[in-house]
């Protein structure tokens, strides 16, 4: 099969929360796919045994010529991209300092990839913010053509990406992870038949383990970034009412992150401290272990954050499905397409605190029809979140979007 020459663009690579894209990573190499990994923001400048570009913002200081040049050999590329910077106000600064940090790295980085004997046949960008204004500015400049990726703050937090009209319409193809999003991506103008649904995954989904027996201490597990829209301080009433039912129960919360000092107040307000563990971020092994050996229930309490941000399909979800982990989830529209309720899990709403309650007791104690929703959930997981699948989906569909059925290594 011909190989496709492809230009990952990150915003931060490797990222400890982003694990799911170092699996997309090491499952597109087994694809006939050569690819470079630019990281735009940070990272590591090796990863596994691949090298990865990190940008320099020293190199930002080149613009002095650089753009003078550009605006020479690229005066129509240029304007638009200065009339689109113009249009609207940013959502917020964080938004635009990601926007132009993107546009920066690819005047900066332009000449090279225009010279550079194995030119990518395009670029893919895996995020709407950063990664995808490199691929825009790229694009427009050197009529590379790239895809994007839009999947969950970068296009719901506080309305969505800055310029994310521009580059959804100049975008070859759209990968995106949920329904709730594509939706979403449609209303703001993309082309529907641009846009593909391919989830994540995981590198290896094993058979479905046996039940762990549950002991008189109940095993909650709760993973995610400790950020508004995760909801871990509904998490806290929810545990809170256990324990004003004579519940017994260990919580371990997995994760770092801004409100991790306000949420261990709030567990020491409701007198949680010795039932309630914050670890921190962990190793993905230990995550991975703490779902297939401890965990009885894993409990998701996502909700819409002041911002707009909200989750699509949180990973950790499938990954509790695959380890076999009775998942109990709050209805949001992402969690919802992998938790259906009475199927594959629960879904209960944040304000029926009771019906929690319930949910947990009769995950934890099993019986048939809570075994016979574990099997469920292990089968939707292993159908839609294997890796190797995916990344296949998806190299294809970038390669029929861009390539069509001409010889991609002329």
């Amino acid at each position: 099969m011909p190989r496709l020459r492809l230009t990952y663009l990150f915003t931060t690579f490797p990222e400890v929360s982003e694990t799911f894209l170092q699996r997309e990573v090491r499952a597109m190499r087994d694809r006939p796919v050569d690819f470079t990994l630019h990281s735009l923001w940070g990272g590591e400048e090796q990863w596994e045994d691949l090298p990865v570009e990190c940008f320099g913002f020293s190199a930002l200081l080149t613009l002095i010529w650089r753009l003078p040049y550009w605006l020479w050999r690229r005066p129509r590329a240029m304007l638009e991209v200065a009339t689109a910077l113009t249009r609207r106000p940013p959502p917020s600064w964080l938004n635009a300092g990601e926007n132009l940090l993107g546009l920066g790295f690819a005047l900066v980085h332009a000449r090279q990839f225009e010279l550079r004997a194995a030119r990518p046949h395009l670029c893919h960008a895996v995020w709407a913010t950063t990664p995808a204004a490199a691929g825009w500015m790229l694009e427009r400049l050197l009529g590379i053509p790239y895809t994007m990726g839009a999947h969950a703050f970068d296009v719901f937090q506080h309305g969505g990406d800055w310029l994310l009209e521009e580059k959804l319409r100049a975008a070859r193809l759209i990968h995106t992870t949920t329904g709730a999003t594509r939706a979403r991506l449609i209303e703001r103008g993309a082309n529907p038949a641009h846009i593909v649904l391919i989830r994540r995954g995981l590198d290896e989904i094993p058979p479905l383990p046996p039940r762990r027996a549950p002991g008189q201490v109940l095993h909650l597990l709760a993973i995610g970034r400790l950020i508004p829209k995760k909801g871990f301080s509904d998490l806290l009433r929810v545990l809170r009412h256990l324990r004003e039912r004579d519940i017994a129960f260990e919580c371990r919360i997995v994760g770092g992150g801004p409100l991790e000092r306000n949420l261990r107040a709030r567990a020491h307000g409701l007198a949680l401290e010795d039932c309630v563990r914050f670890t921190g971020v962990l190793p993905y092994g230990e995550v991975a272990k703490l779902q297939r050996e401890w965990a009885d229930v894993f409990l998701f309490t996502g909700i819409v954050a002041p911002d707009g941000d909200r989750d699509g399909l949180p990973n950790v979800i499938p990954e509790a499905m695959a380890a076999g982990v009775p998942v109990i989830t709050s209805p949001i529209a992402g969690a919802m397409e992998a938790v259906r309720h009475g199927e594959t899990g629960w879904v209960v709403s944040l304000d029926k605190l009771d019906s929690w309650r319930e949910a947990i007791l009769r995950a934890a104690r099993g019986g048939e029809p809570a075994e016979e929703m574990r099997r469920r959930a292990h089968a939707w997981a292993a159908e839609n979140f294997d890796a190797s699948r995916n990344a296949t989906a998806l190299a294809e569909a970038v390669r029929h979007a861009v390539m069509g059925h001409r010889n991609v290594e002329n």
